[in-house]
């Protein structure tokens, strides 16, 4: 039989989505219409907490690990086989927006109740999972947990990332508790295939009237830590050529990052996102400042190369201030090709559903980065307006998100009936 005959009435509700969408962004809800919940603080807790009842209600059981991943299973007709799982995050940026994440989440979720409205049994169990700590906002690095569930990190590492006040993640989980008992790896947890569905980020998919964006790669990232340790001094009585000005310093590093991104284009992205200026009073000279460093490029040859002018850069820069460095690459990893059977499955949910699309690149990375690691992974994206994310005013539409939904699910039972489809 036919793949795409076998299921072609299933449906999403779309309405049922968009409902879950609003209701979820109540939680951590800011005055200019988008979501603050930091990972592992009380109002992530309330979220989690609203997810998990959800899926109960939808008939799932829920396995939580050491590391805060929240699994929601509906069993399949073969319990043996590995289950086909989706997902993405919860947490937020400080000032997020109320699709980035959640979307993934509760498209998942509205799979499995697409499944149950239609009394559709899959071969291959469903899973949809809530990785902790996507955003890397308040634990740096970003995806730490998708990364342990990859074993790109162990699990002491994943555990011991701190916040800016010196709380561990361990810490937060155990007291909002969702430290759970099970081992957070693939070993004990093997995927059949994953999928993740999410906004754009970017203005690609609006500015040329698409629908769907078939994912068939992501850009490879490096973040960097830079502390520059000069001496703070009066503003009046020092002068200019006696300065060892870390702010100076880090001011000419920002304009550095900004002309390597510029250097390699097409596609490299290069930002300084914090800046901690200490003393930061008006009258003082800064003896220390504190910057981060966020380089991508889809070609690992051109990222290694903005890395080596980087690292030149600084040298320069601080050489010729008479300022002492502290440099850290805290977290790399290459581009990303994605699984070709999973982004096919996209392809023919795009076509199914009649979707424009087009094919892209990721800019941003995700937990489907480090899933595709250890088992076949492809990714959804929908438009957001403007592009804009990672901001309150994100937004998309419900017909995008429905959209999407529908795509995740035909590709979802596309794989989830592999087996029997293809005897």
């Amino acid at each position: 039989m036919n793949v795409i005959a076998k299921h072609r009435n299933l449906s999403i509700s779309g309405n049922r989505l968009w409902q879950s969408l609003m209701d979820m962004a109540k939680i951590g809800a800011t005055e200019k219409g988008g979501v603050c919940r930091l990972a592992l603080t009380d109002i992530d807790k309330e979220g989690r907490d609203l997810f998990i009842q959800w899926c109960k209600d939808a008939g799932c059981s829920i396995r939580i690990d050491k590391m805060g991943n929240i699994f929601a299973r509906r069993e399949g007709r073969n319990p043996d086989l590995k289950p086909i799982m989706t997902g993405s995050h919860l947490d937020s940026q400080p000032t997020g927006g109320r699709f980035d994440g959640v979307y993934g989440v509760l498209a998942g979720l509205e799979v499995v109740r697409a499944l149950n409205d239609a009394d559709y049994e899959t071969e291959a169990p469903i899973e949809v999972a809530v990785w902790t700590n996507e955003e890397g906002s308040r634990f740096a690095p970003a995806m730490v947990s998708s990364g342990v569930f990859a074993k790109v990190f162990d699990l002491e590492y994943g555990l011991s990332r701190a916040d800016s006040d010196g709380k561990t993640m361990g810490e937060e989980l155990e007291r909002i508790g969702y430290a759970g008992p099970d081992e957070p790896n693939i070993d004990g947890h093997p995927v059949g295939a994953y999928f993740e569905a999410h906004i754009e980020q970017g203005p690609i998919l609006e500015d040329e009237e698409k629908t769907i964006g078939v994912v068939t790669d992501a850009q490879g990232q490096r973040w960097y830590e830079i502390t520059l340790t000069g001496v703070e001094a009066h503003a009046g009585p020092t002068p200019m050529h006696l300065r060892k000005d870390a702010l100076l310093g880090a001011s000419r590093i920002v304009e550095a990052v900004n002309r390597i991104g510029m250097k390699n284009q097409p596609f490299a992205c290069a930002t300084v996102g914090m800046l901690e200026n200490y003393p930061n009073s008006r009258n003082v000279i800064p003896g220390k400042v504190f910057l981060t460093v966020d380089f991508r490029h889809p070609d690992d040859e051109v990222l290694a190369k903005m890395d080596k002018e980087l690292r030149e850069a600084v040298d320069e820069i601080t050489k010729g201030i008479g300022l002492e460095m502290d440099f850290e690459q805290i977290w790399y990893y290459a581009p990303i090709k994605f699984e070709d059977s999973c982004v096919q499955a996209v392809r023919d949910g795009v076509e199914l559903g009649g979707y424009s699309n087009r094919d892209m690149v990721s800019g941003a990375g995700h937990d489907a980065c480090y899933l595709s690691k250890v088992t076949p992974t492809g990714m959804i994206f929908i438009p957001c307006v403007d592009g804009i994310s990672h901001n309150e005013v994100e937004d998309a539409t419900p017909e995008w998100c429905e959209a999407g939904g529908q795509v995740l699910l035909q590709a979802m039972v596309t794989k989830a009936d592999e087996t029997v489809l293809s005897s």
